[in-house]
């Protein structure tokens, strides 16, 4: 009965695509990302399952462009200056948990009984982090600019250079070990040269075409998004005809438009192409799996994602504490690293391509992946209520014991009119238009990096956390008429535990007379916030909606909506 699914490779990818978007709903109802639903759909689809993906060679193919624009939308994305913009905690923790996380999973996987080649493979996959699943649960719960998600996005990106640089490396390797009846050292530097020659393309591209010709076809967006394709594709066969793998030539095609104006509008409109393009990717990857592989390899899966979820996150919490960050922070930022990336899977198929690892090493990483990702989206989603459990067992990760943050900032003398928690966008642009009015402002924070900016701004300010009430009550609270926090609970169901309602009832309890103010993103909060002491509830989407408001009504000049003839048009132009 279902034979009329094989009599062509268009109804096969149909019955495919209609399992994708049915596995893909329930994995949205369980809050997973895509790429779980997708790699269960190519398991199920596979040889252990169904049976129905037996088109390998398009379903292949269309993977294979998928790859190449991932990697195209990577290198789209290496501006030149994007060193410079990382600071040294993203650099630190970066660099530091892909070196701890690549040592200690090198002798794990040694340990259980893996070669020295697998295990090298395995525990430089278990380093990457997935940048899109990571930066999609932040951005739903609104903390993609809280001081944990901007250093967290930072060590993301020196993962991202370290993913380019472990790609290069192998494609080198790769290309040196395609050489038949010549050397190891003949091959290497046949492949580097081959990779000069690649990128001394892409710097004249980007020299003396790039810029032009892109603003030439953005007069058309659909030939410019084409061109873009086409560059991506071209490079990648390059690259795969020069030995250096189409996953380094799709990168390099991305790298020639990273400098030109239109990379975002290009990288956001191949986006979903990317995404469509990469189901085909990890249905073909389930399908290489069988059950009965996945199955003897589930204890060796189980410690190292035991290891994933928890040794990560420990890894960067302590770089994290020995840079002077409140462990809060570095517990919040650890766990947007206790998953593996679809990088990892990209590499591990790169290593099987070369010869250098076996399909039982792709499916123990891919049955990692699986676990981690799914686990940690729990442990992102409900990151607030975690550390709250896991708080009475992070002692050692104080940093109120001698830490170097807090020498950096004595304690406050002098009177003041406000004390303002939180330095960030919104608490720095209250505390620099506090500061023109001439009020005297105390400003307040937990991360180093603030609390060095703005004294060197002009602002007194002090490290601390606003949960702590030892701190707050050693503040100069006599003269403050005001204290108030600029940061927010974006956890849903907050409790009693809500730092913000600890802020309120020790301010109370420490005897402090002046008004407290809070801030929410959540209208229905303000009657639980005032109810525990705060005179005043900030929500700056909403104050920001009523000022705009003011300036639209306050405008002399009424808008009048008039045809304007073309002769007039035409003296205007004039």
């Amino acid at each position: 009965m279902t034979e009329w699914i094989f009599e062509s490779t268009f109804n096969e990818v149909a019955v495919l695509l209609v399992l994708a978007a049915t596995a893909g709903f329930l994995g949205l109802l369980l809050r997973q990302p895509l790429i779980v639903s997708f790699i269960a759909v190519g398991i199920l689809a596979g040889p252990s399952g169904l049976d129905i993906a037996r088109s390998a060679e398009p379903i292949e193919l269309l993977g294979e462009l998928g790859i190449a624009v991932l990697l195209f939308l990577v290198g789209i994305k290496l501006d030149v200056q994007l060193i410079r913009t990382l600071g040294p905690v993203s650099l630190a923790t970066g660099l530091g948990q892909v070196i701890f996380t690549s040592l200690f999973g090198f002798l794990i996987c040694l340990g259980l009984g893996l070669d020295a080649v697998t295990s090298l493979y395995v525990a430089v996959a278990l380093t990457f982090s997935s940048t899109i699943i990571i930066v999609k649960l932040l951005s739903d719960k609104r903390e993609i600019d809280s001081l944990h998600g901007r250093i967290a996005l930072g060590f993301l990106i020196v993962q991202d250079l370290v993913v380019v640089l472990a790609m290069i490396l192998l494609s080198a390797l790769g290309g040196a070990g395609a050489e038949e009846g010549g050397s190891l050292v003949g091959g290497v530097l046949a492949t580097l040269g081959a990779g000069l020659l690649m990128l001394g393309l892409v710097l004249v591209f980007v020299r003396f075409v790039a810029t032009p010709l892109t603003e030439r076809l953005g007069q058309a967006p659909e030939l410019l998004i084409g061109f873009a394709l086409a560059l991506a594709v071209a490079f990648a066969a390059l690259g795969e005809a020069l030995g250096l793998g189409k996953e380094l030539g799709g990168l390099l095609a991305g790298v020639a438009l990273a400098s030109t104006p239109f990379r975002d509008a290009i990288s956001a409109r191949l986006a979903p192409l990317r995404d469509f393009l990469l189901l085909f990717f990890f249905i073909g990857l389930g399908a290489r799996l069988e059950l009965e592989s996945l199955g003897a390899s589930g204890l060796d899966a189980a410690v190292l994602s035991l290891f994933v979820l928890v040794g990560n996150p420990l890894i960067v919490l302590m770089i994290m504490t020995a840079l002077g960050y409140q462990r809060r922070t570095g517990f919040l930022a650890g766990l947007t690293v206790a998953q593996i990336s679809e990088f990892s899977l990209i590499f591990m198929a790169m290593g099987l391509a070369v010869g250098q690892v076996e399909v039982e090493a792709l499916g123990l990483v891919t049955l990692v992946g699986l676990i981690t990702i799914a686990a940690s989206t729990y442990m992102i989603t409900y990151s607030h209520q975690l550390y709250r459990l896991c708080e009475p067992l992070l002692g050692p990760f104080d940093i109120r014991r001698g830490r170097r943050a807090e020498a950096e900032a004595p304690a406050p003398t002098g009177r003041f009119d406000v004390i303002l928690f939180g330095l960030g966008r919104y608490g720095g642009a209250m505390a620099t238009r506090l500061l023109l009015k001439g009020y005297r402002v105390l400003g307040v924070d937990f991360s180093p990096i603030a609390v060095r900016f703005w004294r060197r701004d002009g602002l007194e300010t002090v490290y601390g956390d606003v949960a702590d009430p030892e701190f707050l009550a050693s503040l100069p609270l006599g003269s403050a008429h005001w204290a108030i926090s600029t940061i927010r609970d974006h956890e849903a169901g907050v409790n009693q535990s809500d730092a913000r309602i600890v802020f309120a009832q020790t301010l109370r309890a420490a005897g402090f007379g002046g008004r407290v103010a809070v801030t929410t993103n959540r209208e229905a909060e303000t009657p639980m916030l005032l109810a525990a002491g705060a005179d005043l509830v900030l929500d700056p989407f909403q104050d920001g909606a009523d000022r705009a408001i003011e300036l639209l009504e306050s405008d002399r000049q009424p808008v009048r909506l008039e045809v304007i003839e073309p002769d007039e048009q035409k003296q205007i132009e004039d």
